[in-house]
C-alpha cells in the first residue's frame, strides 16, 4: 500500500524527524515505524489472522494510539478507534456487532468489557518484544477493511463503516494532490480518531511526511491552554469542523500573529458558515480556506472548493465545491432518476472513496448501498443542488443531523432518553436558528417520581443517558409536557412539536 510504503521511506529517510506530537509526548517516523513492526508480530501472536477480526483500540490521542492502527493494518487487521468519550455500555455494542477478538488501551487505562469474546492488552504490553516484524503480504490488502468508524444509527445501535485500503488511498492521494500540504507540513489534530474528520489531517501528513499535532479534548475545553498549544505548535495545516474554528474566533487574539506559519485551513463534517469564512480571511490573510464535504461511508470527504472574497460575495451560502477527480456526484430524486442541474434533490455519491458498507449489517447496506453506472454508490440522505458545476448542501432529508461535526440519529437519541427510569415518552428537536445545529432539546412526558424540581429530575435523566451516549449526543435542555403532540394519522407531530419547545 502506498500509504504504509510511504511512512516506511520518511522512516529510512528522515528517522529523526517527529510524526506526531500530543501531550508532551513525541515519536519520530523511525520510532512510529518500528514499533509498529513490533506491535504486528504481537498481535498476529495473540489472534489468528484468518478471520481479519477488526481490532478496537482505546484511548484519546496518545503516540501509541498511531502505533496501533498501524500494527493492527500491518498484521492483517482493520482497526476500530474507540475514544475515552465513548460509553462502556456503547463500547460493548461495537464489540459485539463488530465480531472483535482484541481491544488494545492505549491510555494507560483498561475497560470492563462484559466481554468473553476478547481479550484486551495495553500498548506498553504489545511492545514489550525487542524487534519483531510482519511480511508485507500479510498486510491489509487494497480490497480489505483499513479501519471501521462507529456512526450512530436509528435502531439505538452504532453502525460500523468499512474503509478499505484503496478508499482511504484514493481519499489521501487526493489531499496531497489537491490541498497545498506537503513538505514537512504540521498538521493540527483536534478531531479524536473515532471521529474520521482526524483522518484528514492523520493519513495525509503521515503520507506526506508531516508532523501531526495534537489537541486534546482537555485543551480545547481550556481556551488559555488550547491557546498556549497553538502558540508553541508551528502548525501550518488546519483541519477541524467549522465550529471548532468558531469557538477560537470569539478571542480576537486568535489570528496569523498566533499562527504565523499556518497556510491552510480545511473544514469538513458541517456548514461553514459565511461569517466564519470571513473572519478568518481578514485574520489570517497569508491562508488559504477550503470548504469540503462528504459523508464517513465516502472516506471524509468528496467534495472541495477554496473559500475567497469572490466566491463569498457570489454566494448567500457557501458552496462545499466540486468532486473529487475520481468521484461522481450526483443529484436524485426520490424515484432514484438523476436530476439536472439546478434541482434539489438527494446527493449521491458514487467512485473508488465509497465504502464497502456496513460491518454485518447487510440490510442496512442494501438500503444506502447500490451500483449505478458500473460505480459502487452511496445514498447520503443529504438534499443539494449543483450549479455551475459545484455542488451546494442544503442538510438532512431525515431525522439524521450533524451537531459540532458529529452526524447522530435523533431517533436512536430519543430511543435512549425514552430508556431513562423516569422517562414516559421523548421527542428530540434540533435547536437550529441560522441553519446551524447549535444543540439538541428533549421534549419529555415523565414518569411519576419524587424530585421536587425540573432541574433535578433532567439531572437525574442525563446521568442515565451518560452511561449510554457520548456527551454530545446528550441534549442540552429538557422541556416537560403532559403529553406528546401527533398527527392526524398517528405519527409524533415534529413539526407542531418543534414550534411549541423552541418558542
Amino acid at each position: 500500500m502506498k500509504l504504509l510504503h510511504a511512512i516506511q521511506t520518511h522512516a529510512e529517510s528522515y528517522p529523526q524527524t517527529d510524526a506526531f506530537r500530543s501531550q508532551g509526548q513525541s515519536l519520530t517516523y523511525q520510532e512510529l515505524w518500528e514499533q509498529s513492526d513490533r506491535a504486528a508480530a504481537a498481535i498476529q501472536k495473540r489472534i489468528s489472522g484468518e478471520k481479519k477480526s477488526p481490532i478496537l483500540v482505546y484511548g484519546h490521542m496518545e503516540p501509541c494510539m498511531i502505533v496501533s492502527f498501524l500494527g493492527s493494518v500491518k498484521a492483517g487487521h482493520p482497526y476500530i478507534p474507540v475514544d475515552l468519550s465513548i460509553p462502556s455500555e456503547r463500547i460493548a455494542k461495537i464489540i459485539e456487532s463488530s465480531g472483535a477478538e482484541l481491544l488494545i488501551h492505549a491510555a494507560g487505562l483498561s475497560i470492563d468489557t462484559d466481554s468473553q469474546q476478547i481479550q484486551t492488552v495495553s500498548a506498553e504490553e504489545l511492545l514489550e518484544n525487542e524487534g519483531g516484524s510482519v511480511s508485507q503480504d500479510q498486510w491489509v490488502k487494497e480490497h480489505e477493511t483499513f479501519y471501521i468508524i462507529y456512526t450512530s444509527g436509528s435502531t439505538g445501535n452504532p453502525k460500523g463503516v468499512q474503509i478499505s485500503a484503496a478508499n482511504l488511498q484514493s481519499f489521501t492521494d487526493w489531499i496531497c494532490a489537491d490541498f497545498p500540504v506537503n513538505g514537512g507540513k504540521t498538521f493540527l489534530n483536534q478531531a479524536p480518531f473515532s471521529f474520521d474528520l482526524s483522518v484528514m489531517d492523520l493519513y495525509p501528513c503521515l503520507q506526506s511526511g508531516g508532523t501531526l499535532h495534537c489537541v486534546t479534548k482537555d485543551a480545547v475545553n481550556k481556551p488559555k491552554i488550547l491557546f498556549e498549544e497553538l502558540k508553541k505548535s508551528g502548525l501550518n495545516v488546519w483541519t477541524s469542523t467549522p465550529s471548532f474554528v468558531q469557538m477560537c474566533l470569539m478571542d480576537p487574539g486568535f489570528s496569523q500573529d498566533l499562527l504565523p506559519d499556518a497556510d491552510t485551513f480545511m473544514f469538513c463534517g458541517e456548514v461553514l458558515p459565511v461569517s466564519v469564512a470571513n473572519a478568518l480571511l481578514e485574520r489570517f490573510p497569508k491562508a488559504k480556506i477550503f470548504n469540503t464535504y462528504g459523508p464517513t461511508e465516502a472516506t471524509v470527504a468528496v467534495t472541495s472548493v477554496e473559500i475567497t472574497s469572490d466566491v463569498i460575495s457570489r454566494n448567500e451560502s457557501l458552496p462545499v465545491g466540486f468532486a473529487k477527480p475520481d468521484m461522481n456526484i450526483f443529484i436524485m430524486d426520490e424515484q432514484g432518476q438523476p436530476l439536472p442541474e439546478g434541482e434539489k434533490g438527494e446527493i449521491v455519491i458514487a467512485g473508488p472513496s465509497v465504502s464497502r458498507g456496513y460491518l454485518g449489517e447487510p440490510e442496512l447496506t442494501e438500503k444506502a448501498f447500490f451500483s449505478y453506472e458500473g460505480q459502487w454508490a452511496y445514498r447520503t440522505g443529504d438534499a443539494g443542488y449543483i450549479q455551475d458545476g459545484q455542488i451546494f448542501c442544503q442538510g438532512r432529508l431525515d431525522f439524521q443531523i450533524k451537531l459540532h461535526g458529529y452526524r447522530m440519529e435523533l431517533e436512536e437519541i430519543e430511543f435512549h432518553v425514552r430508556q431513562s427510569q423516569y422517562v414516559r415518552s421523548a421527542v428530540v428537536i434540533p435547536y437550529q436558528p441560522n441553519g446551524t445545529v447549535e444543540y439538541l432539546i428533549a421534549a419529555v412526558v415523565p414518569e411519576e417520581h419524587e424530585f421536587q424540581k425540573e432541574f433535578q429530575l433532567t439531572s437525574a435523566i442525563k446521568k442515565e443517558l451518560a452511561a449510554s451516549l457520548p456527551a454530545y449526543m446528550i441534549p442540552r435542555k429538557f422541556i416537560y409536557q403532559d403529553h406528546i403532540q401527533m398527527t392526524a394519522n398517528g405519527k409524533i407531530d415534529r413539526k407542531r412539536i418543534g414550534e411549541e419547545v423552541l418558542v
